[in-house]
């Protein structure tokens, strides 16, 4: 059952060059991992509530593999960068 890792940044980033370090030590998840990004900070329209400032949504093919994504020591090693550059929420969701 397919498993979706989704970020949504709720202000806009305060420290671009943290970002930037988040999305070099980041880079290559993708080729190690099984995951596809539908998602990344494409144009929001807020239907209901406040728009968050960006959202990023991932692929995976189970919820085992988006955890093992997110707990690897490659991006673990990443998320400090994010969340000194911005405010996050993340989550997983299971698909059907």
């Amino acid at each position: 059952m397919p498993a979706y890792m989704i970020f949504i940044r709720e202000e806009p980033v305060r420290d671009p060059a943290e970002m930037e370090m988040y999305r070099k030590k980041n880079a290559g998840g993708a080729s190690v991992f099984k995951l596809k990004p539908l998602v990344v900070y494409g144009a929001i329209e807020a239907v209901e509530g406040k728009a968050p400032d960006g959202v990023v949504v991932l692929e995976f093919p189970t919820v085992e593999e988006a955890r093992a994504w997110y707990n690897s020591p490659a991006y673990q090693a990443a998320i400090p960068h994010r969340k000194k550059a911005a405010d996050y929420r993340a989550i997983i969701v299971e698909g059907m």
